[in-house]
C-alpha cells in the first residue's frame, strides 16, 4: 500500500508559494505516493493547473472563509469563524499598543493571531483518515497542527524572518509541535534560527522545485507582443518585467521613482511591465502618476502563465525589499534572460553577483544605476545569458527528501 500524504494551502493565486506548490505536485510521483491535497479556499487562476494525479479534496465550512472578507463569513453563516476574526483583530491590536517602539520591519505577526482565534470553529479532519505525513505548505501551520491525524507534520518556511515582524512567543509552540520544518534556502534558515534558535534539530532545507522542460514548454505557449511590443511607433522598446503580489515586501511602489531615474538618463523607450495583483494595487498606480511614469510602467495584471511574458522581456528585475527564495527569479534564469535582483538579505543564495544575475542596491537612485549599468553593458548581458544556458536549473530531485521522510 502506497503511503498518503496531506497538503494543507490557502488558495491558489498567482504567487510564488503557489507556483512552489506546483513545482512539488508535479515533481511527487503518483506511483510512490498518493497525494490529497486540501485548499481552504478553491480560488485563483492556478487551480485548472493542479496536476490530474493529486486528489483535490472538497472545500469544508469554515475554512473556506478564513481568508474572506469578514461579510463573506457573516453571508455564508459562518459565525463562530466570524467572532475568532474580530478576536484576532481585537488581541493584535493590543498587542501592538505594547510594543515600545514602533515596527520597523513589515509586520506579519496578525495571521497567527487569526490562525489561534478561529482555531477552535474549524471541524475536524479524522474523518480522513491517518497520514503518513502531512504538510502544512504556508504559514500558519495551525490546521496541520491540530485537525489532521498524521504519523509526521512537516511546516514550510517560505520567507525571510530577519525582514518580517512576528509574535516569536505566539508562533513558537505551533512551528515546535511539527516533526519538521523545511526552509527553501540556507540563508532562510539563518534567519529563521535568530528567531527560533531552539528549533535547530527540526530543520530541512527543500529547495523550490522547478521542471525546466516544463516552464520552457509554457514559455512557447502564446505571444505577447500585443501586450508588450517590441517595436512602438518605429522605435525598439527596452522592456523590463517584474512579478509578484502588489504588497510592500516586492517594493513595486517604487518602482516608477526607479523607472523616471531610468528615462531620465535618456531611455525614453522604457516599458517596465508589472505582473501580479494584490492590496497595493492603488498606492502602485499613483505613485505612477505622481512619478508621470503612465507611458513607462505598465500594469498587466494577473496572469495564469507568465512565462511567455518573461521570455518576451530584455531584462527580468526583481526589486522587493525582502524574499525567501524568489521562484520568478529562477524560472527567469531557466529562460535565460539576464536578472537583476536587489540587495536584500537572502539576495547572495539567489544570484552569483556579475555569474548569472547583477545584484543592485535598494535605495532608488543607486538601483537606477545599477539597472542602467546592465542595460548599457551589452557584454555582460551575453555574458550573463551564455552563463544561464549552459547551466541546468532543473531540481526535481528535491522530491526525494519528502519521500525520504515517510
Amino acid at each position: 500500500m502506497k503511503p498518503k500524504i496531506f497538503i494543507n494551502m490557502h488558495y491558489m493565486e498567482v504567487g510564488g508559494a503557489e507556483r512552489a506548490l506546483l513545482g512539488l505536485l508535479n515533481a511527487l510521483d503518483p506511483k510512490m505516493v498518493d497525494i490529497d491535497l486540501f485548499i481552504n479556499q478553491h480560488t485563483g487562476l492556478l487551480m485548472p493547473l493542479i496536476p490530474k494525479h493529486v486528489n483535490l479534496l472538497p472545500e469544508r465550512k469554515g475554512y473556506n472563509v478564513i481568508e474572506r472578507s469578514m461579510v463573506t463569513a457573516l453571508k455564508k453563516g459562518q459565525i463562530g469563524v466570524l467572532y475568532g476574526r474580530l478576536k484576532a483583530k481585537w488581541q493584535s491590536a493590543q498587542y501592538h499598543k505594547s510594543l515600545q517602539e514602533s515596527l520597523r520591519s513589515y509586520d506579519n505577526s496578525g495571521f497567527q493571531y487569526v490562525a489561534d482565534c478561529v482555531n477552535s470553529f474549524l471541524p475536524s479532519l479524522s474523518d480522513l483518515g491517518e497520514y503518513d505525513l502531512a504538510i502544512s505548505f504556508l504559514q500558519p501551520h495551525n490546521i496541520v497542527m491540530n485537525k489532521v491525524m498524521a504519523k509526521k507534520r512537516i511546516a514550510w518556511i517560505h520567507t525571510d524572518y530577519s525582514a518580517v515582524h512576528i509574535n516569536t512567543d505566539k508562533e513558537l509552540p505551533i512551528w515546535g509541535a511539527f516533526d519538521y520544518i523545511a526552509s527553501i534556502s540556507p540563508d532562510c534558515t539563518r534567519a529563521f534560527l535568530e528567531k527560533f534558535p531552539s528549533l535547530k534539530d527540526k530543520i530541512i532545507e527543500i529547495e523550490n522545485i522547478l521542471s525546466v522542460p516544463l516552464v520552457r514548454r509554457q514559455a512557447e505557449q502564446f505571444d505577447v507582443v500585443s501586450e508588450m511590443p517590441l517595436i512602438k511607433d518605429g522605435i525598439k522598446q527596452l522592456r523590463l518585467l517584474s512579478i509578484g503580489r502588489f504588497c510592500h515586501p516586492k517594493n513595486f511602489d517604487n518602482v516608477p521613482d526607479i523607472a523616471k531615474e531610468v528615462v531620465d538618463a535618456g531611455f525614453g523607450n522604457l516599458k517596465w511591465y508589472i505582473i501580479g495583483f494584490g492590496g497595493d494595487e492603488s498606492l502602485i498606480r499613483q505613485k505612477i502618476a505622481d512619478a508621470g511614469m503612465e507611458d513607462h510602467v505598465i500594469m498587466l495584471g494577473k496572469k495564469e502563465n507568465p512565462y511567455p511574458y518573461i521570455k518576451a522581456c530584455d531584462i527580468y528585475v526583481q526589486p522587493s525589499r525582502y524574499e525567501g527564495k524568489s521562484i520568478t527569479v529562477r524560472e527567469a534564469q531557466i529562460l535565460c534572460k539576464p536578472v537583476v535582483i536587489t540587495n536584500y538579505a537572502t539576495a547572495k543564495s539567489q544570484v552569483i553577483d556579475g555569474v548569472d544575475g547583477v545584484i543592485v542596491p535598494m535605495d532608488n537612485e543607486a538601483c537606477a544605476q545599477g539597472i542602467l549599468s546592465v542595460i548599457n553593458d551589452k557584454v555582460l548581458q551575453e555574458r550573463l545569458v551564455f552563463y544561464l544556458s549552459t547551466h541546468d536549473y532543473g531540481n526535481e530531485q528535491e522530491v526525494n527528501k519528502i519521500y525520504e521522510l515517510i
